[in-house]
């Protein structure tokens, strides 16, 4: 084919949020989202490029909150990607569509969950 360039699971990319990525961090780049498999500039990546798991299963930190406050968060929620909020990942549909939920959480607490990954 052509035109093919890849297939796109892990992008090495500069990351709009967090400023400076670890491995494992949910991030943002635009409105693409991902979990950094790479420290910024490691792994081969030029200064400021991180390499990013655009797709798949991973175990991240979300809250049960959204826009209007304390909101359990069920399996199949989606969740989302707030710059300004730790953790990043919650109902909050303010921020970019990051993924959605195979765990559940109690409303206000903070769990550790598995996300599957989906592009906006």
């Amino acid at each position: 084919m052509q035109n093919f360039v890849q297939q796109g699971k892990q992008l090495n990319l500069a990351c709009t949020d967090p400023a400076s990525p670890v491995s494992g961090d949910p991030v943002r780049i635009g409105q693409i989202v991902g979990v950094a498999v790479t420290n910024e500039g490691d792994g081969g990546n030029a200064t400021g490029e991180t390499t990013v798991a655009t797709q798949g299963v991973f175990e991240l930190s979300v809250k049960g909150v959204d826009g209007v406050g304390n909101s359990a968060v069920a399996i199949g929620d989606r969740l989302y990607y707030v710059d300004a909020d730790t953790p990043k990942l919650s109902k909050k549909n303010t921020g970019v569509l990051f993924g959605k939920a195979l765990g559940a959480v109690n409303a206000g607490a903070t769990a550790t969950i598995p996300v599957l990954l989906i592009q906006a």
